[in-house]
């Protein structure tokens, strides 16, 4: 799926923020960034919520996050920019840039299996609490130690796609010895000075710790979340070492676009981008070289995601669309693959409805937002100039969406829906001098859903004849 509407994106992009900021509170996630580029315009870049719970620090857009395997794209380009100079080959085994592997399971090992995540190698060695803070994450020597060791070729070459951050630490030492420079320094220049990406590093930088968002616990074990500290990932940082923000993601992927040629050429993007393995167990998931790939909605979609130590990211793109979307989270548990892809579906609606759908001569404007009775929340949605009502608390808020058909310039009627819908029914407004006062939807009164919130804060109770919010102009009787 190519030749995007831009105006559908720009209506995506415009409605997956508000998203975006309902899922921060909803979820509980202490912020997230995000950012949404189509073309060579940036349609999005916002932050919600805090960068410090503690110190009640707000989130903004220049704030940095650890963006962990995101790094394995970085250390991925660095490879076939060093394949295009002859400086090294995808077929190369690794013992003939570590010769210190000789005589070991994994001197056979190919380049071109490492990138693919195809060598067998183990995951993390068999002590991977760095992961936990218990102990530092490996130096080149505790790393040459751990490639060393007999139980690291866990699996033979190319019997399955294995996962394996040792494997792409191995490519970082490779980059290391084939450009003759060390890791830090080659990509730094070569990818992202290349890009002028100001926010973006293959490592930790104390001199900027001030900018990092504060990274947090998960709430699958304890009903609170604690900090964690940032920690530097040693000879790792290939695999899972890089900081950006969400801006500088959508840059980034957007060089790996066909026609921009600034980092790779287009023969080698092909390499990147086709099927290597497919992913067991993740329904359609395919890996090629560094970067993840799936069908969205019949959108062919890559990227990775990225989980260190209170930050969960996720950052993907269409080529072929020239479409990108990043989501940074600062928590262990964020949701940021599900809202990145949630970007991508509320794109394929939109997209459809502009080649399927007569858009709307009235002002649709008036009636969008966001709406709340006692028992739900719904979004009014105008993509591509065609009104949807969708459901935010739904993961993929695009899974059952509504239709709607202006009546008049008081009335909608759902025109389609799936079958549990009240399709044929009405939605009435009622309008202030502010706006929407009420929506009659569903057989209930609902209200701009600040005016619910306002109302539950200064509430104790919902007893018969004192509903939670009144038709009136005003509040229920507060306490």
């Amino acid at each position: 799926m190519n030749d995007l509407s831009h105006p559908a994106v720009a209506d995506a992009a415009r409605y997956f923020d508000t998203w975006v900021a309902f899922r921060q509170q909803y979820d509980r996630v202490p912020g997230i960034q995000a950012a949404v580029l189509h073309e060579d315009k940036l349609l999005l870049s916002s932050a919600h919520g805090l960068a410090d719970v503690e110190h009640g620090v707000a989130l903004t857009p220049q704030h940095l996050f650890r963006i962990a395997s995101h790094s394995k794209t970085f250390t991925a380009t660095a490879v076939l920019q060093l394949a295009e100079r002859e400086q090294l080959r995808l077929d190369d085994p690794a013992v003939q840039w570590l010769p210190f592997l000789r005589d070991t399971p994994l001197a056979a090992v190919t380049v071109r299996e490492l990138l693919g995540h195809g060598g067998g190698v183990v995951r993390d060695s068999r002590d991977g609490d760095f992961w936990q803070l218990a102990h530092a994450f490996p130096d080149e020597d505790r790393l040459r130690d751990i490639l060393l060791d007999d139980g690291a070729g866990v699996l033979p070459a190319n019997e399955r796609f294995k996962y394996s951050n040792i494997g792409y630490s191995m490519l970082g030492m490779i980059v290391a010895a084939a450009s003759g420079r060390p890791y830090h320094a080659y990509v730094h220049e070569h990818i992202v000075e290349a890009l002028s990406l100001e926010n973006t590093g293959p490592e930790y930088d104390p001199a900027r710790a001030g900018d990092y968002a504060t990274g947090y616990t998960a709430l699958s074990y304890a009903d609170r979340r604690i900090p964690i500290d940032h920690v530097d990932t040693a000879a790792m940082a290939a695999a899972t070492g890089f900081f950006s923000t969400a801006e500088d993601l959508v840059h980034y992927v957007a060089a790996h676009f066909h026609g921009d040629t600034r980092l790779v050429s287009d023969a080698s993007k092909r390499l990147m981008q086709r099927a290597e393995w497919k992913v067991e167990g993740r329904g359609d998931a395919e890996y090629g070289l560094g970067f993840g790939r799936s069908m969205i909605g019949g959108r062919l979609v890559f990227g990775h995601g990225g989980g260190y130590p209170g930050h969960i990211t996720r950052t993907s793109f269409d080529p072929a669309g020239r479409l990108a979307v990043s989501v940074l989270t600062n928590a262990i548990d964020g949701p940021a693959q599900m809202l990145a892809d949630g970007l991508i579906r509320l794109v394929n609606l939109a997209q459809t409805a502009s080649q399927q759908l007569t858009p709307s001569p009235a002002d649709l404007s008036r009636f969008t937002g966001r709406f709340a009775s006692m028992w739900r929340v719904f979004d009014v949605v105008d993509l591509a100039g065609r009104l949807f009502l969708l459901d935010p608390t739904d993961r993929d808020p695009t899974e059952e969406p509504m239709r709607l058909a202006v009546v008049d310039d008081h009335t909608l009627r759902i025109a389609g829906g799936t079958g549990y819908a009240p399709v044929g029914e009405t939605i009435r407004y009622h309008f202030g001098v502010d706006g929407v006062a009420s929506v009659q939807a569903f057989a209930m009164t609902a209200h701009p859903i600040d005016r619910v919130a306002r109302a539950v804060r200064t509430r104790d109770r919902v007893s018969p004849g004192t509903p939670l919010v009144t038709n009136g102009a005003g509040d229920a009787p507060t306490r």
